[in-house]
């Protein structure tokens, strides 16, 4: 039986996806307040049979806060798919990211040891090879590298891994794996949903950085083969393709019919934008879009190696371009669908 943590985010709807459609059975943590019906939704983009699918998830009301409760859920489990995380870059959410991220992993790494689970696969981000010192050909090798640009999201993933590590060493059978950005239809309130969402608006400005990206169905093959190729002990990194922001927001415009942006935003605009946006949540009270955490990202030049990951499973990656067009697509029909 295979135990899937983050089955109502993006990633975590993908496993279970490609799971279910394998024939094999899952069951998926919930917190009681979990919205499921993007996890439907998700699977309907998919194929036609997603109402069967979704109904043989089997549902366990659990907290990864909480161990009590995450040893009650894994039993019988033999698979474990660690995909729960929380995503932020603003100060106000820094405990919460670091309860879910760091505190929430140890807690999954704990129960996992106590439990006879035979596999464990534990989501990281790309975030976690933080070297100020290396920033092109990034690979697996790199060892984190503390420095003031460093998020809290950073370091709240980077302590969870840790403790996945920490695990290893007490004789887990666990893989790591560090997503780029990870692109996907649906959740369009999280993570890469809010950049789809964003450049459906459309926009003038780019930032100079680069990083890297792969889908979340990508994400999800890969993520399963490795862990039923029991290649433990290892992390992977997980991207398909670098690229500029500007390449990046380029595609993504021209998928949604949008001219694609042309000024760049340099530092001195970012630290206008940094103090003009702290002046509009002081006043709206809403959360901030632009932070220091984000405007470093934006700013940072950084190309990834998935060698590792290529020559352990041959996969194939879908193309950026490829991606992007399905997934804008289908947030063109919902937003015909909602008019």
């Amino acid at each position: 039986m295979n135990l899937i943590t983050g089955a109502t985010g993006l990633i975590g709807a993908h496993v279970a996806l490609q799971l279910l459609q394998q024939g094999k059975p899952v069951t998926a943590i919930r917190r009681a307040d979990s919205d499921i019906t993007k996890t439907r939704q998700l699977f309907s983009y998919y194929t036609a049979e997603y109402d069967l699918l979704f109904d043989r998830i089997r549902w366990v009301d659990a907290d990864i806060t909480d161990i009590y409760s995450i040893l009650d859920a894994l039993e019988g489990i033999d698979h474990v798919y660690h995909c729960a995380g929380f995503v932020s870059f603003d100060a106000k959410d820094r405990e919460q990211m670091h309860r879910v991220n760091a505190t929430g992993t140890a807690n999954m790494v704990n129960a996992c040891l106590e439990k006879p689970v035979k596999a464990f696969c534990h989501v990281s981000s790309i975030a976690t090879l933080q070297n100020p010192d290396i920033t092109t050909n990034i690979s697996e090798s790199i060892s984190w590298k503390s420095s003031p640009e460093a998020s809290d999201y950073a370091i709240s993933k980077y302590n969870g891994e840790r403790e996945v590590w920490r695990g290893m060493e007490e004789g887990l059978q666990a893989v790591i794996v560090n997503p780029g950005l990870v692109l996907g239809p649906g959740f369009w309130d999280q993570s890469s949903g809010r950049l789809i969402s964003t450049c459906y608006k459309g926009s003038a400005f780019y930032t100079s950085g680069s990083s890297a990206a792969i889908s979340a169905t990508d994400t999800a093959a890969c993520m399963i083969a490795l862990t039923e190729k029991r290649l433990f002990g290892q992390r992977f990194i997980l991207t398909a393709h670098n690229y500029t922001f500007r390449e990046l927001l380029s595609e993504l415009h021209v998928a949604f019919g949008k001219k694609a942006p042309s000024i760049e935003a340099g530092k001195a605009m970012l630290r206008l934008g940094l103090w003009l946006d702290a002046l509009r949540s002081a006043i709206t009270g809403n959360k901030r879009v632009l932070t220091k955490a984000t405007m470093y990202a934006g700013l940072a030049k950084n190309t990834y190696n998935n060698s590792r990951v290529k020559d352990a499973l041959h996969y194939n990656f879908a193309s950026l371009q490829e991606t992007i067009r399905f997934v804008c697509s289908l947030y063109l029909k919902e937003q015909k669908s909602h008019a």
